[in-house]
């Protein structure tokens, strides 16, 4: 099944609520990555919006930011 161009909006604000967090913690991607036990290649991608990630990955990115789950979420 194809991914609609709704969904891929909110992969990328998805991928700028992450980005916007870790700089808002100091974070490198690398040490993000490091966090929460993913690539640096693939939070590049994620805070990009080029990927679409599983629930797991994203509890991973959540507890590494030690932020709560709504803050990355998009609105609608």
């Amino acid at each position: 099944m194809a991914i609609s161009r709704k969904e891929w909006k909110r992969i990328k604000a998805f991928g700028a609520n992450v980005r916007r967090e870790r700089v808002r913690k100091r974070l490198t991607q690398e040490k993000l990555a490091e966090r929460a036990e993913i690539a640096t290649r693939n939070l590049q991608k994620i805070e990009a919006g080029e990927i679409n990630i599983l629930a797991t990955t994203v509890f991973r990115i959540q507890l590494a930011l030690r932020c709560p789950y709504k803050r990355l979420m998009p609105s609608e």
